[in-house]
């Protein structure tokens, strides 16, 4: 059975994830992930991407990206995939893939979900048990999207500079949206689009993306289609 496209539609975010081989690690000392931002800043900025939220976990990665061409994403990550990988079978001396296949991504409605999108991303070291708030966690956009800290890969989405008239207020504002964990029925919806390649957002967002896609986007009915009798 041949693999379904993504789903991709210029100018519209899309969440991805990235996950090691049989889950294996794939950043073992901090230079590792140093040394993976700066080619994701590099290649963002060679294929017309842009980022506005990320997550280096040890054995994953999560970005929130967009862009003015559909092919520009998969541009991303195949040079950026594969330059990465050059660089960690020559440091630690091994051989072989890194990555487990495709990544995996989702279609995000802005206007209701991409801060929804963002706090999953930014949250993840806290449900990992990693650190107890996200400010705590060096490899990730929380510190940039919340307090202000200096950034050169993160290109803030029209909905995040809706939150303030200044920088200030927008991260005064952000914050205030980590005062409570996402809701668990929100953490699985994200989940299950990412991981289907579906699109995250609301029942028009859906009708409007498989409109313009000509194809499912929503997740179909378990089991077999029901049978009807003629006649």
């Amino acid at each position: 059975m041949p693999r379904r496209s993504r789903l991709v539609l210029p100018g519209v975010p899309l969440h991805l994830i990235q996950r090691g081989n049989n889950r294996q690690i794939c950043f073992v000392a901090d230079e590792d992930f140093a040394v993976y931002l700066h080619w994701l800043h590099q290649y963002a900025d060679e294929t017309g991407c842009r980022l506005h939220a990320y997550a280096l976990m040890t054995n994953h990665v999560h970005l929130l990206v967009s862009a003015d061409r559909a092919q520009a994403p998969g541009a991303l990550m195949k040079a950026l995939g594969q330059r990465y990988v050059q660089y960690f079978n020559r440091t630690y001396r091994r051989s072989g893939t890194l990555w487990e296949g495709r990544y995996r991504s989702c279609l995000v409605q802005a206007a209701d979900y991409l801060l929804v999108c963002q706090r999953y991303i930014e949250l993840n070291p806290v449900r990992a048990g990693m650190v107890e708030h996200p400010a705590e966690y060096r490899w990730s956009s929380y510190r940039s999207n919340a307090q202000g800290e200096g950034c050169a890969l993160i290109e803030p989405h029209e909905v995040y500079l809706a939150l303030g008239t200044t920088p200030t207020d927008r991260h005064a504002s952000y914050r205030e949206l980590f005062r409570y964990e996402l809701e668990p029925g929100l953490v699985d919806e994200i989940r299950r689009a990412t991981n289907g390649n579906f699109a995250l957002g609301n029942a028009r967002f859906s009708e409007e993306v498989a409109s313009l896609l000509g194809r499912r986007v929503t997740r179909g009915q378990a089991g077999r289609p029901r049978m009807t009798r003629e006649g």
